[in-house]
């Protein structure tokens, strides 16, 4: 698979991060509890279950050439789930950083978005839709983008799900500490 060299921001999580994410699955049994509690199992190319298996079977190419890990959305309900207490969430996370920090992705726009999330709650302790999704329009610099969400914002708005107001962009930074703590943790590995 050819990669892709965008630059996205991320620092490099340490070469060492895939052999980390099988070191941590060797204990899965392969149960589907994770794909049974997975609300966005059905969206997936392949299953978490199956994401496991791939790994433990050392299939890092068809991984990354998957969207499964993308479409996460780290409610950690398998994480709770998982009767072998396997940090399932963190696990996707952990395939996010190694995709982009690696350049594997056949878009720009996922590692755009994972990094404008990331952005977000690091700076507010807790997703700011309206600003996320205005940094993540700005940073794709495709018109296309934001319009293609326009049936969705307006669904959104009319069942009060989405507040429009923009309460100004910055932030105090409330997580930088601990993202710097994680960035260094990651590096020493």
């Amino acid at each position: 698979m050819a990669q892709n060299q965008a630059s996205t921001g991320l620092e490099t999580p340490g070469r060492g991060l895939f052999a980390e994410i099988s070191k941590n699955l060797r204990a899965c049994m392969q149960c589907g509890t994770c794909t049974g509690s997975c609300g966005s199992a059905s969206k997936m190319d392949y299953t978490p279950r199956q994401v496991w298996r791939m790994v433990q079977a050392g299939m890092k190419e068809e991984i990354f050439k998957s969207r499964t890990f993308w479409l996460c959305s780290s409610c950690y309900y398998c994480t709770l789930r998982c009767p072998r207490g396997l940090p399932l969430t963190d696990t996707m996370a952990a395939l996010k950083r190694v995709a982009t920090a690696e350049g594997y992705f056949s878009d720009r726009k996922s590692p755009v978005f994972y990094k404008a999330f990331l952005d977000n709650v690091r700076k507010y302790g807790r997703v700011r839709e309206t600003e996320m999704m205005t940094r993540y329009f700005l940073a794709v610099k495709n018109p296309a983008v934001p319009l293609s969400f326009v049936p969705l914002g307006l669904k959104l708005m009319a069942k009060g799900k989405m507040d429009v107001r923009i309460s100004g962009f910055g932030g105090s930074g409330k997580l930088d500490r601990l993202y710097r703590k994680v960035m260094e943790l990651e590096a020493a590995k």
